[in-house]
């Protein structure tokens, strides 16, 4: 009796698009020959080097990966200086800053199809970048 594939379990959908969506933020934001500049020091690192910073946590899954909410930082503002929310409201200013703040506040329930369309969405659009 052929095996049937099993179907990849929510928790590794999402590490699978968080993968993917980070990848896409970091060759989105580099230029021709792909230095990123960190939205809240501005030095500039390889996009193999840079982490994509998110402004609203992770933990609200209303804008883990909404591309507003995530942009190009270095290890030392995400990690070592929690992100500098401060300096990074002021690159999205106050409108955006606010707008993801309240968004993030939305609770949602992304299905196991949901992840995986986005990951496709994203995989599509890393496509551009080869």
């Amino acid at each position: 009796m052929p095996r049937t594939a099993k179907k990849p379990t929510r928790s590794k959908l999402v590490k699978k698009l968080d993968v993917v969506f980070s990848k896409y933020i970091r060759l989105s934001s580099a230029n021709n020959r792909g230095m990123c500049t960190c939205v809240t020091c501005g030095k500039q690192y390889h996009w193999k080097n840079i982490q994509a910073g998110h402004f609203m946590s992770r933990k609200h899954y209303s804008t883990r990966w909404d591309e507003r909410n995530v942009k190009s930082q270095c290890v030392g503002c995400n990690m070592f200086k929690s992100g500098e929310q401060y300096k990074y409201s002021l690159f999205l200013g106050s409108e955006l800053a606010n707008e993801l703040y309240l968004k993030s506040k939305d609770i949602v329930k992304f299905s196991s199809q949901d992840l995986q369309d986005m990951i496709e969405d994203y995989q599509a659009k890393l496509k551009t970048f080869q």
